[in-house]
């Protein structure tokens, strides 16, 4: 009988969906299609308003709220309000939630979403009996409190900083693991080499290339800093891609640029854009940020979301894997330094980039998952506490 696997997600930004997609395609790589039965549900979706609009809400707070977003994330972050914040939306949705457990039976449950994670937990574990309960964090290295809770059976993090934070919550060591930010499994696949991939994609053969990225919906000062960069007349070629934002595609083919230029809208060969590419211009969402150390792109980081990626900056630029140049008139500086520097320096920014990924993380995490998967049910909080009960009633 296949194995019933149900991942907690939300539509807040895509890293989470592609982090629960990349275990689910490595689990049935690794054991089978027909032994796989995975269930992807949108928690948020289910909830009640206004949280049922949180996919909405998120990327337009974040964008263009930014300073209201880093006060909300750091007023919540304490062990103290998380579990409070995370207690109000399992009362306020507990029904919903009872439903969907109802209605989606699992032999293991996977959280990838952070503000999911406790509610969640606190719904399955009311349950006479209840699936194994697994939370793999997917921001690298600022953690939010909500992230951990003491009743999961697993919980996977990224990063020492996750895991040293995990520990400061309240979890074990064993309960804890290190196993790196999960990535599609076929990924390091696609790469390939550097000349296949320019010859491929049509791009200068010799020219060093500079791919800039915004995210799936283009967002941020993408065209200016592009300007920035070509306004600099360095011998090299740019690839922006748009995303979904036609109106900033439209905007970027219509400009005279100083140097070959590739404009893609959203773009599905991610991995062999960036195994052309030499330099990646790029926001510090963690699945990105991933990516690039595997592919071996030093970074350029641009823009960060205050509050969970911050220390994502901290770690990449640390690690000597890239810079922090949060204007586009530093990011164009930037690059026409590194350009400067030679190939040499470039190689050994390239070997730094490498040297903080784990390709295999996602088949570590997929192992994890399906070893949980031929557990069984445990006892929920119901179960124990009649136990207990039991247990202390005098004879």
């Amino acid at each position: 009988m296949a194995k019933r696997i149900v991942f907690l997600m939300s539509d807040t930004g895509g890293g989470h969906r592609a982090a629960a997609e990349a275990i689910r395609d490595a689990l049935y790589i690794r054991y089978g299609k027909e032994n796989i039965d995975a269930t992807l549900i949108d928690v948020f979706r289910l909830s009640r308003f206004p949280m049922n609009y949180m996919p909405e809400f998120y990327p337009w707070l974040v964008n263009r709220s930014k300073a209201s977003w880093a006060i909300g994330y750091n007023l919540s972050n304490t062990r103290g309000r998380a579990n409070l914040l995370a207690r109000t939306m399992y009362y306020t949705n507990a029904r919903r939630f009872k439903k969907m457990i109802l209605t989606n039976p699992a032999d293991v449950v996977v959280c990838v979403h952070s503000v999911i994670t406790r509610a969640a937990m606190r719904a399955y574990d009311v349950l006479e009996m209840r699936p194994p309960f697994i939370t793999v964090v997917t921001d690298l290295v600022s953690t939010h409190f909500f992230w951990y809770d003491k009743q999961v059976e697993r919980c996977l993090v990224p990063t020492q900083a996750a895991y040293d934070r995990g520990i400061n919550a309240g979890l074990r060591p064993d309960q804890m693991r290190i196993t790196g930010l999960p990535v599609d499994p076929r990924f390091m696949d696609s790469l390939g080499s550097k000349q296949d991939a320019r010859a491929e994609l049509g791009w200068v053969p010799d020219k060093p290339a500079i791919l800039m990225v915004a995210g799936g919906d283009g967002m941020g000062p993408l065209y200016a800093t592009a300007r920035a960069i070509s306004e600099k007349h360095l011998d090299c070629q740019l690839a922006i891609i748009a995303g979904r934002n036609r109106a900033l595609k439209e905007k970027l083919e219509q400009t005279d640029w100083q140097q070959p230029t590739h404009i893609y809208g959203f773009v599905r060969n991610m991995p062999r854009l960036m195994a052309a590419a030499d330099i990646l211009v790029t926001k510090a969402g963690p699945a990105t940020l991933t990516e690039a150390a595997i592919a071996g792109l030093p970074m350029i980081i641009s823009d960060a979301i205050p509050g969970q990626e911050d220390g994502n900056v901290t770690y990449v630029v640390e690690n000597n894997a890239g810079a922090y140049a949060p204007e586009p008139r530093q990011v164009a500086d930037t690059v026409a330094a590194w350009l400067h520097e030679g190939a040499d320096a470039l190689a050994q920014r390239t070997a730094n980039a490498r040297r903080i990924a784990n390709p295999n993380a996602v088949w570590e995490i997929a192992d994890e998952i399906w070893q949980w998967a031929q557990h069984g049910a445990l006892p929920g909080k119901r179960k124990r506490r009649r136990l207990q009960r039991k247990r202390e009633k005098p004879n």
